[in-house]
């Protein structure tokens, strides 16, 4: 009898998976996502790039924390400068493998940079004295860094 509750369960979930996915395109179009053409959605908006930071909070070298604080006055003075149009931080946990092998967990921070797409060779400096300053200011292994194109319209 398990056996078949499990079975029964397994099917109810991918049939409810397949009609989520077969319906989420239509969904989106009805919602004003983007402009349809031809029964397809569009993406609308102008060409970005999104960058994302992730910023650990745990000392390797067994120091405090980095506060809540020290990263928003750290934001302040080396991210607004260089961002002044904007950004957005989120509060998270991580974990990743030291250089010493050690499994750190650790409260972390996702900061997210928006900026045309035209404009990704001059910003790009500013990204790397932003990732570099915080490794030294806090005594950092690494900063993380993820790029992606996107559309965005404000």
């Amino acid at each position: 009898m398990p056996l078949l509750t499990a079975t029964r369960t397994r099917l109810a979930v991918t049939s409810a998976a397949l009609v989520l996915a077969a319906g989420a395109p239509a969904a989106y179009a009805t919602l004003g996502g983007g402009r349809e053409t031809g029964g397809t959605v569009t993406a609308r908006g102008a060409a970005y790039l999104e960058t994302r930071l992730l910023f650990g909070t745990d000392r390797p070298d067994g120091g405090p924390d980095v506060t809540d604080a020290q990263f928003m006055a750290f934001v302040d003075r080396e991210v607004t400068p260089a961002f002044p149009e904007g950004l957005t931080v989120q509060e998270g946990r991580g974990q990743w493998r030291e250089s010493s092998g050690r499994i750190a967990r650790e409260r972390s921070y996702e900061l997210i940079l928006l900026y045309p797409a035209a404009e990704a060779k001059a910003r790009d400096p500013r990204i790397e004295r932003i990732r570099g300053a915080y490794e030294r200011a806090f005594g950092q292994e690494s900063v993380a860094r993820l790029d992606e194109r996107t559309s965005v319209d404000f």
